[in-house]
């Protein structure tokens, strides 16, 4: 009998140690957790920002694409070529650079969405949406900035083709 005693005495001790090594863990497991969710918040804040901020670069980009075309036509019509092929090519880079902001918008998107893939918290969501909104903004810019260059350009081609005429 003092021997059954003795196993279950025994049993309950190793019972004991694992509970406590489980709570360990659990403690060691909640803690690495909540560290993973600061890091996601801090990431999808960052990646909106980092939307907002292309989406932005996208609509002033779009602003100097329209200014370059506007320039372009304004100098074609004064027989200033080489003034209208300077703003057709800034209209060009301008055009670029909204591209490469939309890019750069689409890509925050996506680190926002792999933090709600991984969290699937309210903020995150939101982050998410707000930056797939700037992505949309960004790339309707680019799409502008392409016809502006297109314009500039052509009226640039446009004054060539008169002047040599």
């Amino acid at each position: 009998m003092k021997d059954d005693i003795d196993k279950i005495y025994a049993k309950l001790v190793s019972l004991e140690a694992e509970i406590q090594s489980l709570r360990q863990g659990y403690v060691t497991l909640n803690q690495q957790y909540a560290a993973a969710v600061i890091s996601l918040n801090t990431l999808t804040t960052s990646a909106l920002e980092a939307s907002k901020r292309a989406a932005v670069a996208a609509e002033k980009a779009l602003l100097a694409a329209r200014n370059s075309a506007k320039a372009a036509h304004l100098a074609a019509s004064k027989d200033a070529i080489e003034a209208a092929e300077a703003a057709a090519d800034a209209a060009a880079a301008s055009a670029e650079a909204s591209i490469e902001a939309a890019a750069a918008a689409s890509a925050a998107a996506a680190t926002a969405a792999v933090a709600v893939a991984h969290h699937a918290e309210e903020s995150s969501i939101k982050a998410a949406a707000e930056a797939s909104e700037a992505t949309r903004r960004a790339t309707e810019a680019a799409a502008e900035a392409v016809r502006m260059s297109n314009a500039a350009a052509e009226s640039a081609r446009s004054a060539r083709k008169k002047n040599l005429e």
